[in-house]
This record gives structure tokens, C-alpha cells and sequence, in this order.
């Protein structure tokens, strides 16, 4: 059987790497991924006139993302290198200089760069990585958050070792609520605190204290005096995940005042321009599972606040001041990352763009980045033929795209064509909306094998963007369908806790609904049926084979298994029971089994192969565990892609990325009924 896979495997990545005789029409292939450039995190001038973004791309020698500055200007002239590397930009308040972060002897610093004179230097000597840069109005002080370790004594004393001794290491005593973070490991003891520096270099100096974090980037006020910060200060701060307030903390003493006090997270403060109002977001904690998250306005020490946006039922992403009349807004609707514009009175939200995104390099996820200025903003602009190119929009007028960053690459491939369509639920008849990549020169005459795939969260939603992962399927001759089944965001509060104690479940319905219209569509192989997911993905395929075995071969990635060990094994764990179920694993048992795929395992006859990372904290290998043994002892073929010290992002290594899409298809091929398809490879 290993053998079988391994010569599948490698069969499969010679036919992935073919192209055909004409270079400008060959398909999307593996090494490709490690070709693609995007955009990131732009930053505006307070003149509006100029763009610094973070140009990202993978370094194919060493297997990770590689981040570069470059500048730009807003009018699309001027295009340049400012910093080899780095991130984190921030403009002075007189458009001159501009700080970042990058690592300078193996350590995270802040750099600053003159643009007058093109200069560049270090002005910062510290221990750990600062980030959430901000400057001071009168720009003479940079405020930033860098975490702070600290040294607790040993619970036990240890004797000396001989000199010379080999002992083991020494043994990890944990007892804090949050002890491993997905992507991080085991946290060592600290908290992250908020520090200022003199823009001209010099020592740093923490100015706030004490057992608690300080994430956000502060806010000056417009003396420069005190900056604004979220914290959650309570005694019981660890067991309230989503729970925080403002404070406004003196830069002299670090005296501490709070401005806001309510259930709920109070979090980005952003003071306007004349720094007469505090503007920030949050929600008023129902304890529901999805929350769309609120703007509000206040005065300049959050008094007399009031949410903008009430009546409007999409979350919030980030928000900006224009001006002092306005703001604008990042949200989601309907699978698309938007950028709006409201009143500082409130009022309608106007649509600016409809076409942010592209920075999430796999799958399509919805997100992107924004800044604005001098009624202008840039953003990351996606589509669903490349990645994020930078974008500049005013309230009026049309967007324009800046860069063509994989114009050269991807301008010449005959990509999978991306097609949108809507589907009535067989549940409740709700309208589900879901997208079909067909591969490259569909025939609709031919017969193509399906692939349903998933997307994780499950609060979360997928959009028209351009996806890697979905171009190599489709590369291989499969019709890729996904959808925002019931539980995803950018529809609605409504529609995402349909879900409420209730996930898995009628989203099952929905994803076959969707299954069944592309099939009415035509130019589907009914024997050839796959399904794949990652995260809540991976939990919805695994519940999928459970519920059906119309499937010919499935892959679960990173899923949920059994959700009684996945809320006392994940990192998050405080949030997961108090948010996701009614009650703890051992007050509502019957619960957390009839939402869990093991619950359903006897059922299943699909061969389904488990991809999993082995330092994923947020959804433990064990889950995957207990899925593969469970169908090895009913004898249904299973395999186990474990990616050796990935953790929940396994596509944070492009390598990964590549390899969970081969080993993917390699399996749909291993157990691909053998008949006359339309498909590139057909067995």
C-alpha cells in the first residue's frame, strides 16, 4: 500500500508539472506557488499622496513567507524598494519618516527611514519583538506593545548536578489558564505591555504594569500626553476571552484611568484627528457564538457613547477616521470583503469597493487590509485570477489598481475559470451561495470528477478570490464547488447562529444541496464524487461520511473529532466551552456526542485519509487520532498525513501548502473509479 501511494504520488506531481507546447497557455502548476507576490498591510501618507505596503512572496530556498517594503505613489507613479525587509510601517504625522520592524542580528527591531535623504537606522535595543508601532502628534515618540517575560520561582528546588553531568532538561511546571498557542508553542511566562521610545533612538520605557496583556496599538491623545489602550484588567482575565475595556494611561507615570466599563470587549481605539472624539469597536457580550462587531463614538474619554452601526447587521472588521466627519469601514457581505464610508453622526453605510482580499494565499478566504487619508484609501485589492494588488478608492469615483504584481506569471496560464451560483437549501430552502471552478479547457461534453471543499471556522466565509490550492485541483482536471453553508459570516447575525448548539447539523444540508446543483448542471462524473475540508472543514467532511456514503473517497484536515477532548485539549479552550456549547463536557455529555463525528463513526464505509499537523494546538493531532483509529479497527481504509511541525496553518510553509494538495489527490486518485472522464488524468 505504501508503495502503491508513493508511485501514485509521484506519478501525480509529474503529470501536475507537464505543461503543454505553448508556454502562455500552460496550467497552474506546484513550484508556481513559490512564484506568487502579493500585497499586504498598506500605509497611507497623512498627505495622501503615498503608499508603503509590505510586498510578500516565499522564499523557495528556505520555505517561508519573505516580507520587503515598497513605496509607491498614489497615482501609481514612482514604484520602489524602500526596505529589503521588514514590516509594521507607520508614517510620521509629517509624511518625512517612517518607522517598521525588522529583524536586525537575529533580532526584532525598529527601524526608522528618512525619505528626504533615503537613510536608514536601527533606533531601538531590545529583547523581544515590538509591533502595534504608533507616533505622537508632535512626532518625537513612538508607543508600541512587546511582550515582557517573566521569571517565576520553581515550584521545587532541584539539587545541583555534578559538573560535567548530562541531566535532562528541566521539568515545565504550567498552572496559567492559556499555557500553548497554536503557531507559538508552549507560552513562556510574560505579558504584553505597552512601551514608548524617542523617535530619535534611545532606551525604551515600559509604561504600563502589572499580570495583564496590552494587544492593541495605542491611541495618543491629542496633548501626547496619555495614550489609549485595551486591556482587560479583571482578576479573572484568563477565563474571559473575549472581555476588555479602554483605559488612557498617563506616558509620565503609567497611571492608569478607565473609560469604559460594560460585558463585552472594548478594543482599536482610534481618536480623531482634532482628538475630540474616541471612536472604537466591540459588542455587548450576549454570549452568543457569532457577534457582529459594533462601531462606536464618543468623546475624547468614550463618554457619551453611541454605536453607529446597529442597524447594520455585518461585523465590523476595522474602521478609520476620515477626517473628522467619517469613517471607514472594512466588512463582509455576501462572501466579499468590502470597504464602506459612514458618518460620525451615523446614518447609512455608503459601498466604496467590493473588491478587497487576496492576502489569504490557499484557500479563499475573505480579509484584507486597509488605511486611509486626506479622503483616500488604500487597500488590498483581490480578484479571482491573482492575488492582492494594491488598491486606491475615494467616496467617489472609481477604484484604481496600482500594482500588477503576477501580471507576468499568471497572465499567461490557463487558469480554472471561477463561476458563482446560488442554491436553495433542502433544509429550510435558504439561499446558499457557492462558487464552481471548472478546470482549464472545460468541455462541458466531457464528464469531470467533483470535489466539494470545505471552509474551516465555521465562522468564517469564502469568496470569489483567487485560491492556490483550488487552481491545483482544478489543474488536475476536477471541478472544485464550494460554499458559505449556514454558520458562515458576511450574511448576517441570523444566518451565522443558525448554527447555536447546533454544529454539525443542517449545514450538512446545505453542502449537499450545493453538491446536487452542480451535478444538475451537467458535466459531472456521479461515480466520482470526493470531499475535503480543513479545521470546521475537516469536522463537516468527517461528519459528511458519517451521514452518507455517496462519497467516493474523502480527506479531513486538522478536524474536529470529538468534541469533549477537543474543548480540554485545544489552546483556546476558555472560549470554546463558554461560546460554542450549553454547559461543560460533563453537565451535557449527550451534547458535545451528537455534534461529534466519532458519534457516527459505525456508519461510515468512505475511505477517508486524516492530514494533520503535528504541533496544531487549536485542533489537536489526537482529534485526527481517534478518527484514523477508529476506522482502522472497523477495517475502512484510512491513512495519515501527519506534516511534521506544522501547526494549525499548515500553509504557512508553501511546501505544506503543496504537499496537503498532492497527498489530496493522490488519495481521490488511489480510490477513483475507473471510467472515461473528461479530466487530465483520468485513470
Amino acid at each position: 500500500m505504501q508503495r502503491f501511494a508513493f508511485l501514485c504520488l509521484a506519478s501525480l506531481a509529474a503529470g501536475l508539472a507537464a505543461s503543454t507546447s505553448h508556454a502562455e497557455t500552460r496550467i497552474f502548476e506546484p513550484m508556481d506557488v513559490f512564484a506568487l507576490e502579493w500585497v499586504d498591510s498598506p500605509r497611507i501618507s497623512p498627505d495622501g499622496q503615498h503608499i508603503v505596503y509590505q510586498r510578500m512572496g516565499f522564499d523557495v530556498m528556505k520555505d517561508r513567507k519573505r516580507s520587503s517594503l515598497w513605496m509607491i505613489d498614489a497615482d501609481g507613479r514612482h514604484h520602489r524598494p524602500l526596505a529589503a525587509s521588514g514590516g509594521g510601517a507607520a508614517w510620521s504625522p509629517d509624511g518625512r519618516r517612517i518607522a517598521y520592524v525588522a529583524k536586525s542580528d537575529g533580532s526584532a527591531q525598529i527601524q526608522m527611514h528618512w525619505l528626504d535623504g533615503g537613510q536608514d537606522a536601527r533606533i531601538t535595543e531590545l529583547t523581544g519583538s515590538p509591533g502595534n508601532l504608533s507616533w505622537s502628534p508632535d512626532g518625537q515618540w513612538l508607543a508600541f506593545t512587546m511582550r515582557v517575560p517573566v521569571d517565576e520561582a520553581p515550584l521545587a528546588k532541584m539539587p545541583r548536578p555534578p559538573k560535567g553531568a548530562e541531566w535532562a532538561a528541566p521539568v515545565k511546571v504550567i498552572d496559567r489558564v492559556i499555557y500553548r498557542i497554536d503557531g507559538g508553542g508552549y507560552v513562556d511566562p510574560g505579558y504584553t505591555h505597552v512601551f514608548v521610545v524617542a523617535t530619535d533612538g534611545g532606551a525604551a520605557r515600559q509604561i504600563t504594569s502589572g499580570k495583564h496583556n496590552f494587544n492593541s496599538q495605542p491611541a495618543w491623545s491629542a496633548d501626547g500626553r496619555s495614550v489609549i489602550v485595551s486591556a482587560n484588567l479583571g482578576d479573572d482575565w484568563e477565563y474571559q476571552p473575549v472581555e476588555s475595556d479602554l483605559y488612557r494611561v498617563a506616558i509620565s507615570d503609567g497611571a492608569m484611568t478607565r473609560l469604559t466599563e460594560r460585558k463585552g470587549p472594548d478594543q482599536s481605539p482610534m481618536l480623531s484627528p482634532d482628538g475630540r472624539r474616541l471612536a472604537w469597536l466591540g459588542f455587548d457580550d450576549k454570549r452568543h457564538p457569532y457577534q457582529a462587531t459594533r462601531l462606536y463614538v464618543g468623546d475624547a474619554d468614550a463618554g457619551k457613547a453611541r454605536s453607529l452601526t446597529d442597524d447594520f447587521d455585518f461585523s465590523i472588521n476595522a474602521a478609520a477616521w476620515d477626517g473628522n466627519r467619517g469613517f471607514w469601514l472594512q466588512y463582509d457581505d455576501h462572501g466579499r470583503s468590502l470597504i464602506g464610508w459612514i458618518a460620525a453622526e451615523g446614518g447609512k453605510v455608503e459601498r466604496i469597493a467590493d473588491d478587497m482580499g487576496g492576502t489569504e494565499i490557499g484557500r479563499p478566504y475573505t480579509g484584507g487590509d486597509f488605511s486611509a487619508a486626506e479622503g483616500r484609501v488604500a487597500y488590498t485589492r483581490g480578484s479571482s485570477t491573482a492575488p492582492a494588488n494594491l488598491g486606491v478608492a475615494g467616496r467617489k469615483g472609481t477604484a484604481r489598481v496600482l500594482t500588477a504584481l503576477d501580471q507576468n506569471l499568471l497572465d499567461h496560464m490557463n487558469l480554472g475559470k471561477l463561476e458563482e451560483m446560488k442554491v436553495k437549501s433542502s433544509a429550510d430552502g435558504r439561499d446558499i451561495q457557492a462558487w464552481i471552478v471548472t478546470p482549464p479547457n472545460f468541455d462541458k461534453s466531457k464528464k469531470y470528477p467533483l470535489l466539494l471543499e470545505i471552509h474551516g471556522g465555521p465562522f468564517a466565509a469564502y469568496g470569489p478570490g483567487f485560491a492556490p490550492e483550488l487552481q491545483l485541483y482544478a489543474a488536475q482536471g476536477y471541478v472544485v464547488v464550494y460554499a458559505n453553508p449556514r454558520g458562515s459570516t458576511s450574511y448576517g447575525s441570523e444566518f451565522a447562529n443558525l448554527i447555536e448548539n447546533a454544529y454539525p447539523g443542517q449545514d450538512y444540508d446545505d453542502l449537499m444541496s450545493v453538491v446536487d446543483a452542480t451535478i444538475a448542471r451537467g458535466s459531472i462524473d456521479t461515480d466520482n464524487l470526493f470531499v475535503t475540508g480543513g479545521s470546521g472543514g475537516g469536522c463537516l467532511t468527517a461528519w459528511i461520511v458519517g451521514h452518507t456514503d455517496r462519497f467516493r473517497a474523502a480527506v479531513s484536515a486538522k478536524p474536529v473529532i470529538n468534541w469533549a477532548s477537543f474543548v480540554l485539549t485545544a489552546d483556546m479552550y476558555p472560549y470554546f466551552t463558554e461560546y460554542w456549547f450549553d454547559g461543560m463536557p460533563w453537565d451535557n455529555p449527550e451534547n458535545y456526542a451528537r455534534r461529534s463525528p466519532l458519534h457516527y463513526v459505525d456508519k461510515v464505509t468512505t475511505p477517508t485519509m486524516m492530514i494533520v499537523g503535528d504541533d496544531d494546538h487549536r485542533t489537536p493531532a489526537s482529534e485526527a487520532e481517534q478518527f484514523y483509529q477508529a476506522l482502522k479497527l472497523r477495517k475502512i481504509d484510512t491513512a495519515m498525513v501527519r506534516i511534521p511541525g506544522a501547526s494549525h496553518e499548515i500553509n504557512a510553509r508553501p511546501s505544506n501548502m503543496i504537499a496537503q494538495v498532492l497527498n489530496s489527490i493522490a488519495w481521490f486518485e488511489k480510490h477513483r473509479a475507473n471510467v472515461t472522464t473528461g479530466s487530465q488524468n483520468a485513470n
